[in-house]
């Protein structure tokens, strides 16, 4: 009965963890993590909820043009004051009505709150689109050191075997007395260097998942392995500075938002010149009681029937300033909210030269890397070829080495930076990151 039990809480349990794991892709290609991001992340999903109760405000907002409608219902007992004081009777009675009221003029009061509702709404929207983009390009970022780190393991893993076959060639030369010990160590410790270059880029590639699992918020024990492309191309095609600031500043939701900013801050003066106007609303009620003892309920009902309906005039003399200073505070919101999007549209031409001018730089040192690369590889196969017929000296195969490994690393590095600052400055323009 005991193992039955268990068995059944293990379950459950089980149950329950799976219930709660996250439909992870079930291959994390750039295109899946970004898509994971925008679904799953928890800022993101944060400023979602933001926008749903936006929304539900100005689901109230609409409903505000419309009456309202309240009901009561008492029920108690009569207490007269006689000369031995307040008494009860014990008479039972009771009292139903309900009322409602409209407005009908306001300044316009009503629209002007929905519209304000209704541009908020929007802002959230554009809040998370905002959000999703800067997690986009951080995703982005943090993919392409990955692959860097693994393109660069390659390299390097050739390069140490090619260090430890003139190892084992060295050995031989040494056995057989054809090589001083000097040379020898010197082998053995360019083997020792080749290893400590590999393990240090095994290192970072370690370091740099780690960093991208933290960006998609997955869990430490998550064995997380992300797919790498057939093939990373350099385009070197530029769309001019000013078309791509002219798409941005159409496009881009930071700007959309202080748009829409100054549109409510328009809005919300207008809200506020209405609060100095007379409120003319329409109100109504209708109530009956009941008492025990006056005859019979449903004709006492009837008989005490009351329904009043009028017209209700608000008009607003003296407030010890209180609508006056909205009125100006809203003035100066206008203002802000038009120096904000001042800024941020200069900001966003500001990041977006300074993404083409590092673009550019990231092409002209991918262009001299790439031809550095190809002449210090041919150079590196000669180096050694000579090497092995005795041609030269160890010195001058580890001068060529070195030079060959920084090439290495320098081609790399100018490879992947030129592909993440396209991706950036496309991104500005408005297309999606496509690494194909």
């Amino acid at each position: 009965m005991k193992r039955r039990f268990f068995f059944l809480i293990f379950s459950l349990i089980t149950l329950e963890i799976f219930a709660q794991t996250p439909n992870y892709p079930t291959q994390w290609t750039l295109d899946n993590c970004i898509e994971y991001a925008k679904e799953n992340n928890i800022s993101i999903n944060s400023l979602r909820l933001s926008k749903n109760s936006a929304q539900q405000d100005l689901l109230q907002a609409k409903e505000a043009k419309y009456p309202n409608l309240s009901g009561t219902v008492s029920q108690g007992l009569f207490a007269l004051n006689g000369n031995n004081g307040l008494h009860a009777t014990g008479v039972q009675s009771q009292n139903i009505g309900a009322n409602s009221s409209m407005t009908l003029y306001h300044a316009n009061y009503i629209n002007n709150n929905e519209a304000s509702k209704n541009l908020l709404v929007q802002m959230a929207d554009l809040s998370v689109q905002e959000s999703e983009n800067n997690i986009t390009l951080s995703i982005t970022q943090a993919y392409l050191s990955i692959l860097m780190n693994q393109e660069n393991i390659v390299s390097l893993e050739n390069v140490l075997k090619t260090t430890q076959t003139q190892l084992k060639q060295g050995d031989q030369l040494y056995k057989a007395g054809s090589l001083s010990k000097l040379n020898y160590l010197q082998i053995q410790s360019q083997v020792a260097q080749d290893q400590y270059n590999l393990t240090s880029t095994q290192n970072n590639l370690r370091t740099n998942i780690v960093n991208l699992k933290q960006i998609l918020q997955l869990p430490s024990n998550y064995d997380f392995q992300i797919v790498k492309p057939d093939s990373i191309i350099v385009d070197n095609q530029l769309k001019s500075l000013q078309e791509v600031q002219n798409l941005a500043q159409n496009q881009r939701p930071e700007v959309k938002y202080g748009e829409l900013s100054v549109e409510n801050s328009n809005t919300n003066l207008k809200m506020a010149q209405a609060s100095i106007q007379p409120t003319l609303s329409v109100t109504g009620n209708i109530s009956t009681n009941y008492s025990n003892g006056n005859g019979n309920y449903f004709n006492q009902l009837g008989n005490n029937f009351y329904m009043p309906i009028g017209l209700s005039l608000g008009i607003p003399i003296y407030n010890n300033r209180i609508y006056k200073t909205q009125i100006e505070k809203s003035k100066i919101a206008i203002e802000q909210a038009n120096l904000d999007l001042q800024n941020t549209r200069t900001v966003l031409n500001q990041q977006i030269e300074q993404s083409y001018i590092n673009l550019q730089n990231a092409l002209a040192q991918y262009d001299s890397a790439s031809k550095q690369m190809d002449i210090s590889k041919q150079s590196y196969d000669i180096v050694n070829a000579q090497m092995k017929i005795g041609s030269i000296d160890y010195v001058q195969l580890q001068q060529q080495r070195l030079v060959y490994i920084q090439v290495i690393q320098n081609y790399l590095q100018a490879k992947y930076t030129a592909v993440l600052n396209k991706q950036i400055y496309e991104f500005y323009a408005g297309n999606p990151i496509n690494l194909k």
